[in-house]
Parts: C-alpha cells; structure tokens; sequence
C-alpha cells in the first residue's frame, strides 16, 4: 500500500504535469479562425475581452456600409449593429460590468460621431454632428459604465472629448494647430480622462489629462513622432505610450513617473505603423505592432 507521502508525491507529480501541458499549449500554439467573410470585412476592428475571457469584435462591413460586431460565447455569433448611411469606420469597443458592448464610430455621409450601446437591445445616438467629426475614436467606460470618447473633429483640426452622465458634454480639447489625430483614451481610479495624440502641425506625440482642468504636454518632438499611438494608465494612473517613430521606422515607447523617459523598442526595419499597448499586472508594457518591412 502508498504510504501517505508517496502519494502526496504522486499527486503533486500529477498537477504538475497537468499545468505543464496546459501551459505549453496555452503559450506556444496560436489558434486561429475566420470571425465574417461574408463580403468586404474587418476593416477598422476593435478588441474587449469578457469576465470568462471571451472575445467581443467590432468592425466595418465595407461591402454594406454598416458598423457590425461579433462575440463568441462557444460559438460565435454575428450581428449588424447599423447600417443607417455608411457607417462602421473608426470603431471602438468597450464592455461594461455586465459585459454588455458598447461601440463608438463614423458615420461618414454627415461625418458625425456615432454610439451605439446593448442591453437587451442596441440603442443608437448621434454625439456630435458639429462639423465633420467622430473619427479616430477612442472609447472607455467609468465605473457607472458611462462612455467617455476621444475623436478628431476635422473641420477644426481639433482634439475634442465627450462624456456622458445623463446628458452628453462635448468639449475641445486641444486647437492649437492640427492637432487630435490617431487618439488613445484611458481613465485613471477617478475617471478622469488621459489622452494621447499626433500633433500634425509640430510632428510630435502630445499628451492631455484632466483634473479639474485639461492638462496639456508634448511628451515627444523629436523628429516626426506619434502619428500613431496607444495609451495604457498603471496603478498610478501613470501613462504609458507606444508609438511610431515616423522618421526612423521605429516603434517607441514612452511613460512618465515624475518625469518623462523614452525609449527606442525595435529599430529593425519598417515599424510601428500600427501598435497597441497594454500593461500587465505588474506594470510592464506589452506592446504588439506592424513590421512593415516583412
């Protein structure tokens, strides 16, 4: 018969090798599928992950000019949110505490800045119709589940910001020039808004925060930075950025801590023109971006 400590041994031997295999295949076989081929599909795509880590898409069905979203729950499932006009481009999603989506994009026909939010229904609005608005949005949800939107308003070459706590607040952000292209947004523990952004006119990554009042700083100018970028806040509500460096094909990392340290990631070729961040739980960036050269 086992005495107890053997099969204590046995047990721990057992597990073990259950995380082992577990663990390689989770780390080192990518799966991946089809979502929609049904026509021109997955232009402008936005990513969120529910509570049980299933994925939730939103993206353009060019062929239908209509903004769709697909979620997966075992099987997937797919539906046309709007087809009012041509609609779909510059989406993002979040989810909120119950998991329900909520999508921010461009309705280009009347250049308007669009949202449209489920519970048990999609509801659709028109934020800002002011101009031609509402593209390259950028979306997050406070802890009511309110939508805050960054988005560029073209017709002012201006970065503006819109909340929503019962009635919708729009606000200019930053005018100074050309600037409020390619936005990231993010909320810190307060939910107080933090924005990363291309000034067009001085080449340079630029950075907003609000307290009480916007909060405005050029993190890089070096060169011609920034055009594209992704903000992530740690648990400090520190920013950190990718970012492209235009000049140099390079992908560039930038955070702040009292001050600001930037830093060259991968200088190999043609870089960066897409990338997105997110921090782990410790705080370390992880950064996913094109290599354009290849």
């Amino acid at each position: 018969m086992c005495n107890k400590s053997f099969l204590k041994f046995l047990t721990c031997i057992i597990n073990c090798c259950f995380v082992l295999f577990y663990t390689f295949d989770a780390k080192c076989f990518w799966h991946i599928e089809t979502v929609d081929s049904e026509g021109n599909v997955g232009g402008f795509t936005s990513l969120a992950l529910d509570s049980s880590g299933n994925p939730h898409i939103s993206y353009d069905d060019h062929t239908n000019n209509a903004l769709k979203y697909a979620y997966y729950d075992g099987s997937w499932h797919i539906e046309t949110v709007d087809s009012e006009g041509d609609v779909g481009a510059y989406t993002s999603l979040a989810l909120d505490s119950n998991g329900n989506p909520h999508i921010t994009y461009n309705e280009t026909n009347n250049d308007d800045l669009k949202y449209a939010y489920y519970d048990d229904s999609w509801h659709i609005e028109t934020v800002d119709s002011e101009g031609n608005v509402g593209s390259y949005t950028s979306l997050a949800l406070d802890s009511s589940g309110n939508p805050h939107i960054s988005y560029w308003d073209f017709t002012n070459l201006a970065l503006k910001y819109a909340h929503y706590d019962g009635i919708w607040h729009i606000e200019t952000v930053d005018n100074e020039g050309d600037v409020g292209i390619n936005s990231s947004l993010a909320l810190d523990s307060g939910g107080n808004p933090h924005i990363s952004y291309y000034d067009v006119t001085n080449a340079a990554l630029k950075y907003a925060y609000y307290d009480d009042s916007w909060h405005i700083q050029t993190v890089d100018s070096v060169d011609i930075v920034g055009s594209r970028n992704s903000l992530a806040l740690d648990s400090n509500g520190n920013p950190h950025i990718s970012y492209l460096d235009d000049t140099n094909d390079d992908l560039k990392y930038a955070y702040y801590d009292g001050s600001w340290h930037i830093e060259t990631v991968d200088s190999e070729g043609r870089l960066a023109y897409r990338n997105s961040l997110a921090l782990d739980n410790s705080g370390n960036p992880h950064i996913v971006y094109e290599d354009h050269t290849n």
